[in-house]
């Protein structure tokens, strides 16, 4: 019985010190890895989290600098991250698991009834940016000038402060592991959360028309020749399935807004700024 008591004294401290910290708008307490050790595993049994596939087998959105489509590294990454998941105690639910789906507003849909949606997709470039190359035979395009992650959320879903706490929680952890973000997208989306690469995209109908919290993972520019290797490699998959797992492991069982619903949906945040690149 004291061993319970002081578990539940543990996880009170816990939050409590969450709490403190996401006044002051600060997240870093998931950066310390003895805290997020003990909360990953201990993540709510209940709660269940939606793996969206980005893309379908008809529109399979970006082609690779060496010709793969984008769905097929989302199918990869994503079904990385329900492992990961599910090996952290989480109920997991994975959308468009065949590539068929639909609509994207049947994304959401489909993810009705759990607690998170989190929908994987990797990056591109604009066409104007793109170079040409051939590689084993085929004429394609590259970009090496950019390359690394980026989280998006919306302010038109319902619960825009925890779809922003969850995008932060899993930057964070990514960025403690090693994983570096890219801004080259705060050029044209304004920023959430400029430290963790977190941008607002309001409009885009897989996280606006969520009822639950959503967030839009992009894992890196498949356009970028190196990158495009390091997003195939299957160790390298895992390891990033684990960090964007323990996030969300987190951030569903300790998180704590740093803001509430009515100054998270506002447009004229101080971090609502896009960024011009050198």
């Amino acid at each position: 019985m004291r061993q319970h008591s002081g578990c539940r004294m543990r996880a009170d401290d816990i939050v409590e010190g969450v709490r403190s910290m996401a006044r002051a708008g600060v997240i870093r307490f998931l950066l310390a890895s003895g805290l997020i050790a003990g909360v990953s595993v201990a993540a709510a049994q209940t709660s269940s989290v939606s793996v969206d596939i980005g893309h379908t087998n008809v529109a399979s959105g970006a082609v690779s600098a060496r010709g793969r489509s984008e769905l097929e590294f989302n199918r990869e990454l994503a079904l990385q991250l329900a492992a990961a998941l599910r090996g952290k105690g989480l109920a997991v639910r994975i959308v468009n698991e065949d590539g068929d789906i639909p609509s994207l507003r049947a994304r959401p849909a489909a993810a009705a009834g759990t607690d998170l949606l989190v929908s994987i997709h990797h990056d591109s470039v604009g066409e104007n940016e793109l170079l040409p190359w051939e590689w084993n035979g085929m004429r394609l395009d590259y970009n090496d000038a950019f390359a690394g992650h980026s989280l998006f959320v919306s302010r038109d879903n319902p619960q825009t402060a925890r779809s922003i706490l969850c995008a932060r929680v899993i930057g964070a952890r990514l960025q403690r592991l090693g994983f570096a973000p890219t801004h080259k997208n705060g050029r044209r989306r304004a920023y959430a959360d400029f430290e963790h690469a977190v941008h607002y995209y309001d409009g885009l109908a897989v996280l606006r028309h969520a009822t639950m919290p959503a967030v839009l993972y992009e894992a890196g520019v498949i356009k970028n020749r190196a990158e495009e290797l390091l997003l195939r490699d299957p160790q390298r998959q895992a390891r990033m399935a684990d960090a964007i797992a323990t996030g969300i492991a987190a951030c569903l069982r300790n998180g704590v807004p740093a803001a509430d619903e009515e100054e998270a949906d506002r447009r004229d945040g101080a971090d609502e700024k896009t960024w011009k690149l050198p």
